[in-house]
């Protein structure tokens, strides 16, 4: 596997890959890692970055040129119990800013060589409206998948773009025959810059349901109760910028404005 450190080799049995890279509101990440670190996940392989990343400078401690650093792409691994899909978790801390789809292809050879059957990745879906209650979205590489889906909480939207990584691994995926399901948390544009703990703990209910994961999300759920209140007040923020921007003051209108 080029480009691919493999520490040791886990016997998998009938593995899944979640697969995460930055995006939007971060919800990817934060699914992958809720994961990661609430099931104890073990690293057992690396993706070599060079390829795939361009150092723009270095650091300098107490005056000495440290060496460049370069964003970790690293596999990890969840043995599960009898009967379910062993898991494995990819998680990049970037996404790549040279051969993204060369990239994509390199996971994809991973995913063979361990005879990966299915991949998940995670987004944000981008609604105008405020959201105290994440819808989840979702894409499937196939018709059957898609039929599926509607046994989960899950809303079917029709046409819509993914961005990065996140999308592009289950179009490289589908090319190679290989299942892909992405799920979409919405979240709202203009809280698009900010992790959204409400869109990650939505994806993870449904995520978690498919792999038959039981796990413990109370302290997800925490964050987005709380994350419901900041949102409430950026909505009404959101909503007073939006009324200054399309109404004129009457005591700024021409004065001729209304004369019969």
């Amino acid at each position: 596997m080029e480009y691919i450190n493999l520490q040791h080799h886990p016997g998998l049995k009938k593995p899944v890959l979640l697969a995460a890279w930055p995006g939007v509101s971060n919800v990817a990440l934060e699914v992958a890692i809720y994961l990661r670190d609430t099931l104890k996940a073990e690293e057992f392989a690396d993706i070599e970055p060079v390829e795939f990343f361009t150092p723009l400078g270095i650091l300098v401690q107490d005056n000495v040129v440290q060496v460049p650093v370069f964003p970790e792409n690293k596999f990890y691994f969840v043995k599960t119990p009898k009967g379910k899909s062993d898991l494995i978790i990819f998680i990049a801390a970037a996404q790549p800013d040279q051969n993204q789809y060369e990239m994509a292809h390199t996971i994809l050879d991973a995913a063979q060589n361990f005879k990966v059957k299915r991949i998940y990745t995670c987004a944000a879906a981008l609604v105008q409206h405020s959201v105290e209650k994440s819808r989840v979205w979702a894409a499937a590489t196939n018709a059957k998948l898609i039929r599926g889906l509607k046994d989960y909480d899950i809303t079917l939207t029709g046409d819509f773009q993914i961005r990065g990584l996140n999308g592009l691994l289950l179009g490289a995926a589908k090319e190679r025959g290989i299942e892909g399901i992405c799920l979409l948390g919405e979240t709202p544009q203009y809280a698009a810059e900010m992790p959204n703990p409400i869109a990650s703990y939505a994806v993870l209910k449904v995520l978690t349901e498919m792999l038959g994961l039981e796990i413990d999300l109370s302290d997800i759920a925490k964050e987005a109760e709380q994350m419901a209140e900041v949102m409430k007040t950026l909505s009404q923020e959101a909503m007073a910028k939006y009324i200054d921007h399309f109404t004129e003051p009457i005591w700024e209108q021409n004065p001729s404005e209304g004369d019969e």
